[in-house]
C-alpha cells in the first residue's frame, strides 16, 4: 500500500470554519442516535457492496463523513481495515465508543472531506452515505478531487445519496440527480452499478446509490 505522506492541508482548500462548525454544533447538542440520518446498522449499498464481492475483505476502507459509526464498525466486523473521518469530534466519540463496545478494532479520526489527511493513493476503498449530497453545491468538485486523490487506481467506491425525488421537508437542500452524480464524477471514476432505493416513508427517502471504480486509463476523449 502506498504510504507516501499526505500534501499539507493547508494546499488544499477544505470546508469554511462555518461548515465545520455547524457539524460539530450538531454532534454536541443532539444525541448521534437522535439525530435523523442515524442508522444502528450498515446502509444498504455497503451491505450490498459487501454481499456481493465488490468490496473486498482485507482491503483498508475510509468511510468519510462517518457519522456514529455504523458502516465503519460493519466493516470491521466483516474482516476489512476499517477507517472514519467526520468533522464532528462527537461523531468521532461515538464511532470509538460503539466499536469498543462491538469489540471491533477501527480508526476515527476528526477532519475535512475537502482536505483529507491520507497520502495520493494511500487508500484501497472509499464509502459515502450521505456526505456528498449535504455539501454546497460549489464545494462538489473539490470533493471529488479529494476522493480521487487518497483512492489508489482502480479503487473501490461506494457512494449513496438521497434522491432528487425526495420531496420531503428532511434532508439536504440539493439533493443531486443521477445525472449530476454523474457529471461530476465519470471523468475519474467508471460506474460499474447503480441503483434506486424508493424509500419507506418520511424516515427513509428515496436513494440513489453507485459503486464506482477509480479509473486506471485516462478518460475517453469526447466524440
Amino acid at each position: 500500500m502506498d504510504e507516501r505522506p499526505s500534501r499539507p492541508a493547508r494546499a488544499r482548500r477544505g470546508s469554511s470554519s462555518r461548515e465545520r462548525e455547524r457539524w460539530r454544533s450538531t454532534y454536541a447538542e443532539t444525541p448521534f442516535d437522535e439525530l435523523p440520518w442515524f442508522e444502528p446498522g450498515p446502509s444498504n449499498s455497503v451491505r450490498l457492496a459487501v454481499e456481493s464481492g465488490f468490496l473486498v475483505p482485507g482491503s483498508e476502507v475510509l468511510d468519510v463523513g462517518c457519522g456514529a459509526g455504523s458502516n465503519v464498525i460493519y466493516l470491521a466486523q466483516h474482516g476489512f481495515h476499517a477507517k472514519g473521518i467526520d468533522p464532528a469530534p462527537g461523531a468521532v466519540a461515538a464511532t470509538r465508543r460503539r466499536a469498543a463496545a462491538a469489540h471491533v478494532e477501527v480508526s476515527a479520526q476528526e477532519g475535512d472531506v475537502l482536505a483529507l489527511p491520507f497520502g495520493d493513493g494511500s487508500v484501497d476503498a472509499l464509502v459515502d452515505n450521505g456526505c456528498f449530497h449535504t455539501l454546497p453545491l460549489r464545494r462538489r468538485s473539490r470533493y471529488v478531487t479529494e476522493v480521487h486523490r487518497v483512492l489508489r487506481s482502480g479503487g473501490r467506491f461506494v457512494l449513496s445519496w438521497v434522491a432528487r425525488e425526495h420531496a420531503g421537508p428532511q434532508g439536504p437542500p440539493h439533493r443531486p440527480s443521477l445525472a449530476e452524480v454523474t457529471a461530476h464524477l465519470e471523468s475519474r471514476f467508471l460506474f460499474v452499478r447503480s441503483g434506486f432505493d424508493p424509500g419507506h416513508g418520511g424516515d427513509y427517502p428515496p436513494t440513489y446509490f453507485a459503486f464506482l471504480v477509480r479509473r486506471t486509463e485516462p478518460y475517453p476523449p469526447r466524440r
